[in-house]
């Protein structure tokens, strides 16, 4: 790997230092013309640094200058080329996300960690579920629900008591918040392949949101959503702190 370090650096103080000190070190060229683009903040940043850097080649490697951090590495300025060269890539698909508002207008997002749907309201949620185009469960009420891509299974799907999902699994995660009836239902593990659509029921009594990665649509009648694999993020980890060893160490804390 050569030299053509992109460095993107979230508004932190923590971050901006960061970068400016590790400019000096080594240098930088425009995010176009990178082998690699080092990512300097915390998990959200890094979910934007991916999402703002699709069309480019160059892999991502973040260094933590937040507080969770589980997309990123430990920062340290020392011998950044030497990582760089035995980092170890680990490959994700986002999802796709197509939600129709209570406007008729269809509102299109990719999501790296998970799609999901909120109450945006004082009333719990009415989600009519089908998958591939088959209805599988024809009233959820609940808080919210959400589909998760391995990668996301740790984030807000987790705190929702969904499963961990390995990277590198064809499956998808698809878990309830709060549900109420069926009581106490979790969710259900799907094939990577498939369509999930949630239908809002009674939405202009039960009003719901759409979110995708903190994209976020208020007010929809329908959210269909399916992995993108033709499209690919390429992440870079230190050896030994890949995603499937995170994914397997959460898991045991």
């Amino acid at each position: 790997m050569s030299r053509k370090i992109a460095f993107v650096a979230s508004e932190t103080q923590m971050s901006q230092q960061a970068k400016t000190e590790l400019v000096a070190r080594y240098g930088e060229v425009d995010v176009d013309r990178a082998d690699v683009i080092v990512a300097l903040g915390g998990d959200g940043f890094m979910l934007q640094t991916l999402h703002d850097t699709q069309g480019q080649a160059a892999p991502v490697y973040g260094m933590n200058c937040g507080t969770v951090g589980f997309l990123m590495n430990e920062y340290a300025p020392d011998d950044l080329v030497e990582r760089l060269i035995a980092s170890v890539e680990e490959v994700i698909n986002p999802l796709s996300m197509r939600a129709e508002g209570v406007d008729g207008k269809i509102y299109k997002a990719l999501a790296i960690n998970e799609v999901s749907l909120l109450r945006a309201g004082p009333q719990a949620a009415k989600l009519q579920i089908s998958v591939d185009g088959r209805v599988r469960l024809p009233e959820l009420v609940c808080d919210g629900a959400l589909l998760s891509t391995p990668a996301g299974s740790t984030a807000y799907n987790y705190s929702a008591h969904g499963p961990i999902l390995p990277i590198g699994s064809d499956v998808l995660a698809l878990t309830a918040m709060a549900a109420f009836r069926p009581r106490r239902w979790r969710g259900a593990l799907l094939p990577k392949s498939a369509v999930v659509r949630f239908d809002v029921l009674e939405h202009d009594k039960r009003p719901v949101m759409a979110d995708a990665d903190s994209r976020s649509v208020r007010n929809v009648v329908s959210v269909e959503i399916k992995s993108k694999g033709d499209i690919e993020h390429r992440i870079l980890f230190d050896p030994g702190h890949g995603l499937e060893e995170r994914l397997i160490r959460e898991q045991f804390v």
